[in-house]
């Protein structure tokens, strides 16, 4: 990756489609239920931000995106998605059963708060832990980021 040390305008144009991407992920993950996307598919996104963040900074530039190590980021991921799916046993289903509230929220309007949401949380969690464990990962032979 010599060509990404050497090019100013490559490093400068990663950098900034790095933080939209990120706020994509997020869209994702909270549309999901309504629209294309969910935990998948927006971990996947901000696992793509976060090579980003390492093509363009370095493990500097990681930390900077995701301060938490990726096994605490795989192990809350693992307990957010199981404590949801056996909350769908305590209401009385079956487990991973969703509930739905239909909430008035006063700057949002009516609102469909669905408790498959944690469950999609968990995943993003699970995603954007197994990337960036990969990324350091990768990164950890070679010191500080690209050479």
């Amino acid at each position: 990756m010599t060509v990404l040390r050497e090019s100013i305008i490559l490093r400068r144009g990663l950098r900034v489609a790095t933080a939209p991407l990120a706020v994509f992920s997020l869209y994702l993950l909270f549309a999901g239920h309504n629209r294309p996307g969910g935990g998948f598919a927006g971990g996947l996104v901000a696992g793509v931000a976060i090579a980003l963040a390492w093509a363009t900074e370095g493990e500097a530039g990681t930390r900077r995106l995701v301060a938490v190590r990726s096994t605490v980021l795989l192990g809350a991921g693992l307990a957010v998605a199981l404590v949801t799916g056996f909350a769908g046993l305590v209401w009385g289903g079956a487990f991973l059963e969703s509930a739905v509230w239909d909430l008035s929220l006063p700057l949002f309007g009516d609102v469909k708060l669905v408790s498959a949401i944690g469950f999609d949380i968990g995943v993003y969690l699970v995603v954007v832990g197994v990337a960036t464990g990969l990324i350091r990962s990768l990164g950890a032979g070679s010191g500080e980021g690209p050479a």
